[in-house]
Parts: structure tokens; sequence; C-alpha cells
């Protein structure tokens, strides 16, 4: 999965895909060539296992505050939750630490649009929705409650996420500032427009003779979610609202929000949050996961007995974004802005701010991999982390002697429901999971590009006009028929792709096989179809999200005892990702999903959330001790019936790719009860049903200690030795060093240039946008080697500049385009590119420009003020498109406010005092993260 996590709780980011298969979407980077040498004397090499730990505990601590102290004193190795800033401002706060700052989390909020026929919701306007955008003070929340460690967002993609420099055009029509009043007057038409009335005296909205309510669920267990809700609830109040505002966290919110129906408002408004998993260079699904109802992550969550959000435009752009559905890069472009705009205008799913979060490990700790996207809680963390051996005592000071433990401590530690379906929901129990299984394929952690992990590929495609053909002994499941059928001569698909993989054995001791690859490919057709109103292998959300996919495939051919071929109507301009595409996710034994499956169709538990909460029994998880007993069940049931799943009744023709198949019985008995028994004893002695391939397995779930403990899987099949990921321990940002604007102030219709000074970028990318948020030049330009700054005249390029090393580039706006500024206060964005390191380094300056004749009403005595973001360490200054100007809210996405009124002289001084302002808090900030960031690598 390469996805995002709902609320510090949910995966996101990225592709959010079922683990099981969707031509899934999990892939891992494939490892350096050349790795660095990870020890240095910290660690004794071990014979076997692909860890320097021997296990890890991952044990519960909401409170961060005694976290951090517990990190600080080596009770803990390291924290999965983010510390305050306010904690770690000065060298002595972090005496004993390692400071680690990653990006990568959200803050939204998610608002229900539903009909009801029991309540007035005014939040099923579309235009009251979208005025919520201007009750939000963002720079108020990243400034004051983030500390500064944050970056305003009005959409799911930041500055941070690549995908994000496709759509920043289209960001810059929105100009979400801060403005009560424009909210206040768009709410109003709209109330009396649905037949509401404002009470004179009191100012309450009425709907007949009952005020006007609204029900805020507000997460509590996060302080900066919990101030988010209080803040909005308050401007909600001075609205004319009648606010109730009910607060819990995520288990709770799983009831209320994810587990109601909308039309019955149990909810109005939630504080959602978002962790990603992984980084991701081309987003296929995140789009559809926060925006689009076919995705089951909108309100109804595609439950048929509940109201549903629909929005035909959002999932046909998203559906064609997700299946590949384009003619090259340019149309996928279009495709997601036009979902972008969409998804922002309709404000269902609002968003506030990106989070530039610190993470804390103790001073002993390295080897951490901190992945743009899941930031230290990375799934190579833990496999790649060292822990060095206490001076004396024992590393968790309590005598036990756990020297070769890591102890993590995590916010939650069991929220949700743990099965390989519709399971691992929430980033605490995705974090976990991710280190018990390894999928096909994962994702780079610095440039997100698909790699592989325990498959290697080869991609054969015609796309994306042509076609090929489909081997005529490919196999395809029929979940009519309830068989495997060939699908014969003349079959044509767009791409094939070849997956070997290095199989090994689970972690209960069987061997893996060419059958559990067949067994997922089948349960991805029977589950992401429904052949009928009452077909038993439907869920509410797992076959809508795996119906788009599973249609694309057009057959599966094993062609060895590890090779299987798989065809698909599936083509992209990366090859990495046909390969995400089709690659089968084989994440569990077939026996275990075999049983897991009898448990649901059943009518036992459910493997989806809503799928649990509308038939009123339980969510499917392997680590529940009734859950695991269920499955025991089936699975003894199956082998007592000598029981040959139907889709694995194909498997005779297979002889010989699963290694002793027959057993010398004839029929394959033999096979399928050593499967069988292997995965009763697994549950016998370890008492849960999750078995992986991963390079940990569960060892014990503790609810009264609220512990997870994982143990290193040393078996000698296990394909990846230690150190294997020890090339992702830093990464080298691509930087800026300096930016000199020249001829300022700028002339409206001469020429303007910008010499910009980088290291380590192969390009740079710039926007010039006008006072009125319009884009009025923007383009790349390839990075050149040599070079110099000359005369630094700017006072932040003269500052940072490094003349010696740096690469110089100029950035020239003609007069066409300099004559389309405002006459004071514009801004230049500016993202140093590097193609092996996709995180840029962003730049952001305000400058001033005036009409031709006019310059000698410039500031006296020297150039505007610069109010630079600076390096990927330090937080962003102003909103998307708005740059350190003042921002002025437009009425509406489509307006232009006319900021021509006040008088030049008065208007460039409100600018300049604004861009000061600016500036000085946006040095102090980046002075703070260059310090950090300097402690923690060692600099």
């Amino acid at each position: 999965m390469n996805g995002v996590a709902r609320g510090s709780d949910i995966p996101t980011g990225g592709p959010f895909r079922p683990k099981l298969l969707i031509p899934c979407a999990a892939a891992l980077l494939l490892a350096l060539a050349a790795q660095i040498s990870p020890c240095d004397g910290i660690c004794e090499a071990r014979a076997d296992g692909a860890a320097y730990v021997d296990s890890v505990r991952f044990v519960q601590y909401l409170d961060e505050n005694t976290a951090l102290e517990e990190v600080r004193g080596g009770g803990l190795d390291m924290y999965y939750y983010h510390v305050s800033s306010d904690r770690l401002e000065s060298s002595q706060s972090r005496q004993g630490l390692n400071v680690h700052e990653s990006t990568g989390g959200s803050y939204s909020i998610l608002v229900n649009p539903a009909v009801s026929e029991s309540a007035f919701n005014p939040f099923q306007d579309r235009d009251v929705r979208f005025a919520l955008n201007y009750l939000v003070d963002r720079r108020l929340v990243v400034n004051e409650l983030m500390g500064g460690y944050g970056v305003p967002i009005i959409s799911h993609y930041g500055p941070y996420d690549p995908e994000y420099l496709t759509v920043i055009g289209r960001l810059a029509a929105f100009e979400f500032g801060y403005n009560p009043v424009l909210a206040e007057r768009l709410i109003s038409d709209r109330m009396h427009a649905m037949g509401a009335t404002r009470d004179e005296s009191s100012g309450a909205w009425m709907a007949g003779s009952e005020p006007v309510s609204v029900s805020f669920f507000i997460r509590s267990d996060d302080p900066v979610r919990k101030s988010i809700g209080e803040i909005l609830a308050s401007e909600l109040e001075r609205m004319g609202f009648a606010v109730h505002k009910e607060f819990g966290d995520l288990n709770k919110a799983f009831v209320v929000v994810y587990g109601s129906d909308p039309a019955d408002l149990k909810w109005s408004l939630y504080t959602e949050g978002w962790a990603k998993s992984a980084f991701v260079r081309y987003d296929s699904t995140g789009l559809s996961q926060m925006y689009s109802p076919w995705f089951s992550n909108m309100p109804g969550f595609n439950d048929p007995s509940y109201w549903n959000y629909e929005n035909e435009m959002l999932d046909n752009a998203t559906q064609r974004i997700y299946t590949g559905d384009f003619g090259g890069a340019e149309e996928r472009a279009e495709l997601i802005r036009a979902a972008v705009a969409e998804g922002v205008s309709e404000s269902v799913r609002i968003f506030i701010a990106g989070k530039n979060v610190l993470y804390v490990t103790h001073e002993s700790v390295s080897g951490v991999v901190n992945d743009f996207g899941a930031g230290l809680p990375s799934r190579f963390t833990p496999i790649n982390a060292r822990v060095a051996p206490p001076a004396s005592g024992d590393h968790d000071g309590g005598g036990s002697g756990a020297e070769d433990e890591l102890r993590i401590g995590v916010k939650q530690i069991y929220q949700g429901s743990w099965n390989p379906v519709m399971g691992f929901r929430d980033a605490y129990s995705s974090q976990i999971g991710a280190l018990l299984s390894d999928p096909a394929v994962f994702l780079h952690p610095y440039t997100g590009s698909v790699i592989p992990l325990r498959a290697e590929w080869n991609v054969t495609t015609a796309g994306p006009l042509g076609a090929l053909g489909v081997a005529h002994d490919a196999i395809l499941w029929d979940p009519v028929r309830q068989q495997w059928r060939e699908v014969g001569p003349g079959v044509n698909a767009t791409s094939m792709v070849t997956f070997r993989y290095a199989l090994g054995n689970w972690h209960s001791g069987a061997a893996m096989d060419m059958l559990d690859v067949v067994h997922s490919l089948y349960f991805a057709k029977e589950w992401g179809t429904q052949t009928g109103p009452d077909d038993a292998t439907f869920d509410t959300e797992f076959t809508s999200v795996a119906a788009p996919s599973v249609q694309t495939i057009k057959g599966i051919r094993p062609a060895g005892p590890d090779t299987v071929e798989v065809y698909v109507d599936y083509w992209h301009f990366d090859e990495g990702q046909i390969a995400q595409w089709a690659s089968p996710g084989v994440s569990m034994p077939w026996e275990m999903i075999a049983a897991m499956e009898g448990v649901v169709t059943d009518g036992k538990a459910s493997f989806s959330r809503s799928g649990a909460a509308s038939k009123g029994i339980g969510w499917l998880s392997v680590i529940i001790p009734n859950d695991s007993a269920m499955i025991r069940g089936e699975l003894e049931s199956m082998r007592d019936a000598k029981h040959v799943p139907a889709a694995l009744a194909y498997a005779q023709p297979l002889a010989g790719l699963v290694g002793d198949h027959g057993g010398g019985d004839g029929d394959g008995q033999h096979y399928f009860q050593s499967r069988y028994d292997s995965a009763i004893s697994w549950i016998d002695g370890m008492g849960h049903a999750m078995v992986g391939n991963g390079p940990f397995y569960l060892d014990s779930y503790s609810p009264e200690s609220r512990s997870i403990r994982l143990i290193s899987f040393d078996d000698e099949t296990y394909p990846f030795e230690r150190g294997s990921w020890s090339g992702f321990e830093r990464a080298a940002f691509p930087e800026i060093a300096g930016v000199e604007i020249h001829a300022r102030p700028v002339v409206a219709g001469g020429e303007m240039r910008v010499d910009v000074s980088t290291k380590g970028a192969d390009s740079v990318l710039y926007f010039v946008t006008s006072g009125r948020g319009e884009i009025v030049s923007s383009g790349t330009i390839p990075v050149t080697s040599g070079g110099n700054m000359g005369d630094a005249t700017d006072a932040t390029a003269a500052d940072t500049a490094d003349t010696d090393t740096a690469d110089v580039t100029s950035v020239v706006i003609e007069p066409g385009d300099t004559k389309l500024l405002s006459e004071g206060a514009n801004t230049v964005r500016i993202f140093a590119l590097s193609e092996t390191v996709l995180r840029p380094d962003i730049y952001e300056a305000g400058f001033l420009a005036v009409s031709p004749g006019g310059a000698d009403l410039g500031m006296a005595g020297g150039g505007d003020v610069d109010a630079g973001i600076g390096s990927p360490d330090a937080p962003e200054a102003g909103p998307p498109g708005g740059g350190g100007a003042p921002a002025v809210a437009a009425p509406t996405p489509d307006a232009a406010a006319d900021e021509s009124s006040l008088p030049y002289a008065v208007a460039a001084g409100l600018a300049l005092a604004a861009l000061g302002a600016a500036a000085y808090w946006v040095r102090k900030r980046k002075t703070q993260a260059s310090d950090m960031m300097a402690a923690v690598s060692g600099k």
C-alpha cells in the first residue's frame, strides 16, 4: 500500500489500495547498488535475519510529552507520533535526542452533505460548504497551533507533493484568505434561498420554529485538531448556528462518523487528519480517496443502505486517472487539475494545513529512514535501525537485558481492525502491519518511483492505443461459473507484465508457492465483481474499490514455479506504474484467506467497517482471540473435509509448480492437508491468525499492557540480508543557495530578471504571481553547472549564497508578461528540483511592481523584502498562490479581487509592512530549522 491514513489515523497520500490484490499498489524500492555500511561498531552481525534487532516492541503512549521524556531517558528508542515544536526549540531541549523533521501528513475537515428528511442540514448546499474555506484561518493554524511547522493548503496536494506542481496554477484561482465577512455573506444568501430565517434579536438561524443545529465531532486526542475544532465551532456560532460539540478518538469516530448513515445527521463536521504510508511519484488514487464517491471514502462510504454523496464528474475523472485511461502525461495532468478544482469547489473534504512534524529518537539510535511520505515511521526504519548497547545496565532500564529490542512508542496501539482485505485502515495499525508482509513492489522513499521488493518484473506494452495478444492458455476466474477458464484465442490486452517472485517461507513454516499468487488473483476477481443482489462475496467497501481494476485483468498465465504473466488493459508512460498496477498482492497464505472468506460468507464477520456496521456484526480482525478462533474453525473444517477451494481446483494443471504438490497421493491432498495443518498449528501456538512473509512476525498483542511485540523472522529462505536498505539512510536534497531579483522595483512592461543559485538541482521551476493571484509567467529551466551569482545585492541572497559551489540559473520574465503584474505587491515562487530526490527546495519572495515612469514611488533606500521559504526543513510562509503578499480573498474561485482601490503609496506601504513581518517570521523559523537539521545530520 502506498497510501494515506486517516487522521494520523488513515493512510493517504498516495494510493490506498486494499492489500490482497487490486493490481495492487504496494511496492518497495530497489535496493541501491552502492550501500552504506551501517554498523560503525555499534552492532554485531547475526547469522540470519533482515533486521539489526531481534525484536520490536510497540508501546502505547497517548501523551507525547511523556513519550518524549521516555525517549530522552532511554526507556523508548523512538516515538512514532509527532512532538510539539515548542518542546524542541532549544539545543538544551534536544539533549539526548536525535530530531527528525518530516512532511507528508495533513489536516482536513470532513463535511456531511447529506439531504436529510429528519432535520435541516445547511451543508447539503455546496455554497455553504464552500464558505467554510473563508472561516478557517489557515495561517493561524500553521503559525500558532502548529508552531510554524506546517504550510497552509487548500487541496489534497501540498507544496512537497510531486503532483502539486501539476495543479499549482489551478489552485491559484481559489485564494482562500480568512474572511468571515465574505463567509457570512455567502452563507446568508444560501440559507435564505433554502428557506431558513435569521432571528433578529439573537442572530440565530431558524428552520421553521427550530434552530439550525450542527454537530461537530472533534478529535480530542490530538491537541491541534481539538483547537481547530474549537475555533471553527466558535466561528459557526458567530454565523448564527447552534453548534453541538462531541469529542472523541478514532475508535469513536469509526462509529459516529464513518459508521453511521449521513442522513441521520449524527455528525455535520469532523476534524480529520492524514498520515502517508509512502512517498508517491505518480499518485493514482489520492484524489479518488479524498474527493470521489466510488472509492468508498466519502460520506455514505458506498453502503447501499445509507445516503451516499454522488459526483459523476469526480468519479469519471479519478477513475480515468486510476485506470490509466489517458493518452499521455499532459492529458493525465489535465484530469488531475479538473478533479482537484472540482474537489475544492465541492468542499466535502476541506484541507487546512500540511504538517511538518518532528519525530524523536534516542541519540544512540541510527539507521532511521525518513521517508518523504511516511516520515520516520516508514516501513524501512525498524528493519534498518540499530540500537547501540548501553554503557552499563539494560537497554530498557528495567532489568530485561533486551539490548537487541527496538522499543517504539505509538499514540495508539490498536484501533480499527487487522485483516488483509479492508483492515489496516488507520496509520497506527498500518505502520506495524507493514513489517509483517512484503508486497511484490513498493515505492522509493525519496523519488516515489516503483521498485521491486518480492518480485522482479518485465513490462511489455502496446499502449496507449495499441494492443498485444493474450496467450491462449492464460486463465481468468469466472465468478458466475465459479471456475477458472482459459481465455482462448483472439483476446487482446494493452500490457503484459512478467513477475518473477522471490518466494521463501511464510511465518507459519509453509512454503510460499504459485498457488498463493493464483489465489490472490482469484480473490480480487471474485470479490471485485458483484454477480447479483444476493452475492455472498460482495463487500460494500472492497467491491467498489476493486471493480475498476479487476475489470482490466484480461488473464494470467503461471509460467514456472516462481513466475506469472499478468495481462491487463492498463497503460502509463512510466513502466513502473504498469508493474505496480498488475502486481498480485500476496500478503497472507491462501489457506488463511480462504478461511477468512468462509467466516465472512457465513455472516459471522465483515471484511470492512461499513459492512460490519450495516449488518450488526464484527469487523474481522486476525489478532482478536474470538476472530482467530473462528478462522481456526474454518481451517479445521476444510482440513477434515479434505476441501480443495474452487479457486485452487485448477491446481492439478500446475503440478510441479508448487514443490511436492501431489505428495505421492495422486490427488494433491498431502499438499492441502499440510497447508491447513501449518495454519492451525500457528494459531494454536501464537494465539492469533496473523501470518505474513515479512522481516518480522507477530509474537504477541497485549491489550492489558497496551503493547505489541514483533520478532525478527530469521529464516534462511528470507530473501533480504541485513543492511539491504541502508542506502536509504540519507538523501541529498536540492538546495536554493540564494536568489537575486534585479531592477527593483520591477517596472511593469519591462524585462524582469531573477538569478537563482542552486546546489544539487537539475532544474528550476518558477511562478510569478500578480497581487490578484493570477500566474503571469511560469516555466522550467534546466540547471547547468558553473557560473556564480556576481554581486548579490538582495539581502536574503547575500546571506545564503555560496558563490564558489553554486550553479546560477537566470529566470527572465519578458515585458509581455510583466505588464500583467499588479501595481504594488507581487510574488515570485521558485522550486529547485532534482530527479533523484523529489523533495523540492522552495523559495518565495514578495516584490514591488510599478507602472512605467513610476519607479520613483518605490522603496526608498533599498529593494523589497523577500519572504523566503528556504530549505525542505523550513515552513512555508503563505498560502499556495498567495505568496508573501497580503492575502485578499476572492468572492468565488472564478472572480478576481480588484486591489486598485487604495492609493498606490498607501497600498505599497501596507504591502511592505506585511512582507517585512512575513520575512522576519520565515527567517526566524528557517534559522531554527537549519540549526535542528545540522544537529540531526551531525554538521
